[in-house]
């Protein structure tokens, strides 16, 4: 019995780094890192994109430039034309600044007339 204890502890003894074995070490443990907190990104403020009456351009004409241009399909884009025709004036889209300003550019270069102003 007493040679069973005594194999057991030159077995220990065997797997210390003293004696050249290998040893197990628990690895360090780290503090969970903080998550940021992100703040959500703002609005953007809203411009309304205004299609203005054309006598000059035929009707159909324009609906074309209205549907290549913008997100509206050709039947949105033929009843704000249509409106602008009838009424003088007639809302496109509401967009952020910076793609308002671009339309107004590309309706211009259409020879359209197209204004922006802050949403309400």
């Amino acid at each position: 019995m007493r040679e069973a204890s005594a194999n057991a502890a030159s077995q220990d003894h065997e797997n210390t780094p003293e004696s050249g074995g290998t040893a197990v070490v628990d690895a360090p443990t780290k503090a969970p890192r903080p998550v940021p907190t992100r703040t959500p990104p703002r609005q953007l403020p809203q411009w309304q994109v205004l299609l203005h009456n054309d006598d000059v351009n035929e009707v159909h004409f324009v609906a074309e430039t209205v549907f290549s241009l913008t997100p509206l399909s050709k039947v949105e884009a033929a009843k704000r034309t249509l409106e602008a025709h009838q009424r003088g004036l007639s809302l496109l889209l509401v967009t952020h600044r910076e793609r308002a300003e671009l339309y107004v550019e590309q309706f211009r270069s259409k020879h359209l007339t197209v204004t922006i102003e802050p949403a309400r």
